[in-house]
């Protein structure tokens, strides 16, 4: 079953920004220790210009159902690699009605669109399956402890 939704860039619906960095901090950063403003900071270079990077948001009307960033690198041991679907946040309440598959297709539109053969996207090895079934190709596994896959243009 789908849900209903619109996936804008936050560029056009920049509302969104606060509830973005407090679910991304919440379920990836605050553990660390990494302050919820150095989060904010990060997202808003996805208010520029350049099309990397760049933060999508799911919603509908005015609610918040979730988000994914399109940056350019997300795995400090493989710098050569760009873009990254980072940040896959779908609220809980509404998981399992293709809300992640609408955000990583439009990001990974995004990065294609934007002259990008490829597209890479770090995960625990336990989402593999996920990821896999969309599409996603497992290039490298166990690189600090995530998964590595890749999308390929075409």
């Amino acid at each position: 079953m789908t849900f209903p939704c619109t996936v804008s860039d936050l560029r056009e619906v920049p509302a969104f920004a606060p509830v973005v960095a407090d679910r991304v901090w919440r379920a990836w950063w605050e553990a660390q220790g990494v302050p919820l403003a150095a989060l904010r900071a990060r997202l808003d270079e996805s208010l520029g210009p350049s099309p990397v990077p760049t933060t999508f948001v799911a919603h509908e009307t005015e609610r918040f159902l979730g988000c994914v960033a399109l940056i350019a690198s997300d795995v400090d041991q493989r710098p050569l690699l760009t873009p990254w679907v980072a940040a896959l946040w779908v609220e809980p309440d509404v998981r399992r009605h293709g809300i992640g598959d609408a955000l990583m297709a439009r990001a990974t539109q995004a990065a294609f669109g934007a002259g990008h053969e490829h597209v890479y996207l770090a995960a625990e090895a336990q989402l593999a399956p996920y990821y896999v079934a969309r599409g996603w190709a497992l290039i490298e596994s166990d690189v600090d402890g995530l998964e590595i896959f890749v999308r390929r243009n075409g």
